[in-house]
C-alpha cells in the first residue's frame, strides 16, 4: 500500500508542474496523433495516461466510446472538466480492471514511466476485442539529438535521463530493439513500427529559433528514418 501511496504521489507532483501540454512538446503530439490517426477507425478506445487530454482531442472524434484512465488525481479532474461524455478512472495501470472490450488502447508516452512494461503489457491484453489492436508511443534513446549529446558529454549514454526525462518521470528511454522485445515478450504480434521527428537539438533551443515550417519538415522527416527518430511507435495485436 505504501508503494501504491508514493507512485501516485509522485504522479501527481509531475501533474502540478506539467510540461505535456507546452512548447515544442505539444507540437510533437500534435503530430504523434496525426500518425495514429491513421490507425483509426471509429470504435471504442481505452487510453491510457492521457495528462491533461491533449492527445484526447485529436482522436476523441474517433471514439464511439471513450475511456481516460490516469494514475493522477490532477490530471483525472483536469479530464473529467475537458471530456464529460468520456468516463474517467483514476487508477494505476497495474490495478485496473474493466469489464468492457476495446477496438484500441492507445499508450501515448506511457511504457518509459512504469516499472515493469512488459507486465503493463501483459495485464492490459484482456481489455481489447479479439481484433482490436495496441497503439503505443515512447521516445527513441537513439534519436539524433540523444546521439549528439553524448558526443557533446552531455549525456553518459543514449540511454541515459536527461533532465527532461526526471522530470517527466521517465524510468527509461527505449531504444528500437528493447521496444519490439517488450511487446513479443508480452505476446503481442507487432503489425507496425515507424517513427517520426528527426529532430537535432533540444527542445528549448527548437523553441527559441524555429518556425511551424521548419517543425513540420522535421517530423515529416522522422517518418523517413525511424531508427534514429525522436519518437517511435507500435501498431500490435494480440498473438
Amino acid at each position: 500500500m505504501v508503494v501504491v501511496i508514493n507512485e501516485k504521489q509522485k504522479l501527481d507532483q509531475i501533474a502540478e508542474d506539467s510540461w505535456y501540454a507546452k512548447g515544442a512538446n505539444a507540437e510533437t503530439i500534435k503530430y504523434s496523433a496525426k500518425i495514429i490517426s491513421r490507425f483509426l477507425r471509429k470504435g471504442d478506445i481505452l487510453e491510457l495516461g492521457p495528462a491533461e487530454g491533449l492527445m484526447t482531442s485529436y482522436i476523441d472524434k474517433y471514439a464511439y466510446s471513450l475511456t481516460l484512465v490516469d494514475g493522477s488525481s490532477v490530471f483525472c479532474d483536469v479530464l473529467r472538466r475537458k471530456y464529460p461524455h468520456a468516463k474517467v478512472i483514476c487508477s494505476l495501470f497495474e490495478e485496473l480492471e474493466l469489464e468492457e472490450k476495446y477496438d484500441y488502447v492507445l499508450l501515448g508516452h506511457v511504457l518509459e514511466h512504469v516499472e515493469n512494461p512488459i507486465a503493463i503489457l501483459m495485464h492490459i491484453k484482456k481489455f481489447l476485442k479479439p481484433d482490436g489492436k495496441i497503439i503505443a508511443v515512447v521516445p527513441n534513446s537513439h534519436s539524433v539529438h540523444r546521439q549528439a549529446a553524448v558526443l557533446m558529454g552531455l549525456l553518459e549514454k543514449e540511454s541515459s535521463l536527461n533532465p527532461t526525462d526526471i522530470h517527466h518521470g521517465h524510468r527509461r528511454v527505449y531504444n528500437p530493439a528493447m521496444f519490439r522485445e517488450h511487446f513479443l515478450t508480452a505476446g503481442y504480434q507487432i503489425e507496425q513500427f515507424g517513427g517520426y521527428w528527426l529532430k537535432p537539438v533540444s527542445d528549448k533551443q527548437i523553441e527559441q529559433t524555429w518556425t511551424q515550417e521548419m517543425l513540420e519538415a522535421f517530423f515529416q522527416l522522422g517518418e523517413l528514418y525511424p531508427d534514429i527518430a525522436a519518437e517511435i511507435y507500435i501498431i500490435a495485436t494480440v498473438k
